[in-house]
């Protein structure tokens, strides 16, 4: 089964396959660097890795609107019901759990962040996801710091690793390098990244460390750019 993962800028991602479309951390209508508004997209699921605005972004308009279901963690879960989004249509999980979708697997792994929701609530643990599409493992990091069990996520093998880059509130360049060494990924591609100056990072210059002290493929994308898997 083909899927194809296009970069909507920060940590926003949309994911088609298997004639599903999901959707990862929508903050798209007020980033500065989302090539869509979140009245323009389509989703069955949403990713939400945490609480913060800039990963919480369009999720329950885009959830009330087209009636995805949205997997979280287990506060931002019950926070979400009480913000409108039907109970059925909310998957709360924690770090080391998985979910069996219509697209595939996803498993949620840990993040080393925080996490708080919009009314100052306790957002829950921050999660990354591992999907499994087919035969074909996909790492989303999304908000971390560089850990050591990162060798546990990549001992299924990984076809692609997402890993943010912009450091400040991530891990930046020099760890993710690292990361790459651990996770051991066919195929990586940076983000969180460039979408305001503090996040300023040269992907490109990037790009090169990952070849030149690493094996996996670096796939730098503008927003709006695919992978095809």
């Amino acid at each position: 089964m083909s899927a194809s993962i296009t970069w909507l800028g920060h940590n926003a991602w949309t994911i088609d396959s298997g004639g599903s479309t999901i959707l990862v951390d929508p903050f798209l209508s007020d980033s500065p660097t989302a090539p869509v508004k979140a009245s323009d997209v389509k989703a069955e699921f949403i990713l939400l890795s945490h609480g913060h605005f800039d990963h919480l972004g369009d999720t329950i308009a885009i959830a009330k609107r087209t009636g995805a279901t949205v997997i979280t963690n287990f506060e931002i879960g019950e926070w979400l019901n009480g913000e409108g989004v039907a109970s059925e249509k909310i998957v709360g999980m924690n770090p080391g759990g998985g979910v069996k979708q219509p697209f595939g697997h996803v498993k949620a792994t840990i993040a080393h962040h925080s996490s708080s929701l919009p009314d100052g609530r306790y957002g829950g643990s921050p999660l990354g996801f591992v999907l499994t599409l087919d035969d074909k493992r996909i790492y989303f990091a999304c908000d971390t710091a560089l850990f050591s069990d990162m060798k546990l996520i990549a001992a299924g093998g990984l076809e692609l690793a997402v890993l943010p880059i912009g450091d400040l509130y991530t891990m930046g360049p020099v760890d993710s390098i690292e990361a790459v060494k651990i996770l051991k990924p066919w195929r990586v591609a940076p983000c969180h990244y460039g979408t305001w100056p503090p996040i300023a990072q040269d992907a490109y210059a990037w790009a090169e460390k990952v070849r030149s002290h690493t094996e996996a493929e670096p796939i730098v994308l503008e927003p709006g750019g695919k992978i095809e898997l």
